[in-house]
């Protein structure tokens, strides 16, 4: 989508005086290794990717290139110059295909459905070589299904409102019969923020809402909101969709406190109100 979209939503940070925005490119590692050097960071929030697990099935080289790459040149930088503390953002994604419920950060990882998460994957692997080595502290925040205000179009919640407001079609997968743990942007927010306060060793931490949603009930909130009926078109779900992803938060709360507070409807609700002041 158009980076006019990510402009604007950093426009209100870049007159803070510790604000700095750098337009550069994470595989490069002189780029790095030069912000790494002017700055001096005592801590490291890695949220840069390439995200999606369906774009990553066609861009396999590039997710690659960028999730894995880039982040072995930021933990190099880390360790170079002292960070106390590398937050990885990491994703549910990680866990596949999986009858076991709620997703516990015990479960096996080691069959992901598409490069999006092998990548993400790849990513927590690193993390734990850099500690063993070097004593990194790093902790990896596996997110589930993020939304809010100013998020990415390419998500659901943003397709859903985007498409009933328009009077478009809605592919829905398997019919509705799939569950997500929408988790609201605020909530994920805080938990990073908790995590970086926080260095742990090396550690693998949920980071969802805990309480999966049917994509049918979805639609019909985010019917309700709008005041329209959705045009669904049902397909096979793809290889690349698991049926559900299902937090286990109690880790996140155990080690720092992480309480998620905005339900779906709340965080529905402040998404549709974000979409009428700012995109229709």
């Amino acid at each position: 989508y158009s980076p006019a979209r990510k402009e604007a939503n950093v426009a209100p940070f870049r007159a803070h005086p510790r604000y700095t925005l750098y337009r550069a490119d994470f595989r490069d590692r002189e780029i790095v290794r030069d912000i790494f050097r002017r700055h001096h960071p005592d801590v490291v929030a890695h949220i840069g990717a390439m995200a999606s697990v369906r774009y990553s099935v066609q861009r396999p080289h590039l997710y690659t290139e960028v999730n894995v790459l880039g982040t072995v040149n930021l933990l190099e930088e880390a360790r170079q110059n002292g960070v106390q503390n590398f937050v990885f953002a990491s994703t549910s994604s990680v866990y596949g295909q999986t009858d076991k419920i709620p997703f516990v950060e015990t479960d096996p990882t080691d069959h992901p459905l598409a490069p999006y998460p092998a990548t993400k994957k790849a990513g927590e692997v690193l993390g734990h070589a850099y500690h063993n080595m070097h004593g990194l502290n790093f902790t990896a925040l596996r997110f589930f299904n993020v939304y809010g205000p100013k998020g990415r179009p390419d998500m659901m919640p943003y397709i859903v409102l985007d498409r009933l407001v328009h009077d478009r079609e809605i592919i829905l997968f398997d019919n509705g019969d799939m569950r997500r743990d929408w988790t609201y942007i605020d909530d994920i927010i805080r938990g990073v923020v908790a995590a970086l306060d926080r260095p742990l060793g090396y550690e693998i931490i949920n980071l969802g809402r805990g309480e999966p949603v049917l994509m049918n009930d979805f639609i019909a909130m985010a019917e309700e909101l709008v005041g329209k009926k959705a045009i669904i078109k049902g397909v096979p779900a793809p290889p690349s969709e698991p049926k559900i992803t299902f937090a286990c938060v109690d880790k996140a709360a155990a080690l720092f406190g992480y309480r998620p507070q905005t339900s779906i409807g709340e965080g529905l609700r402040n998404l549709w109100d974000w979409y009428r002041r700012e995109v229709a």
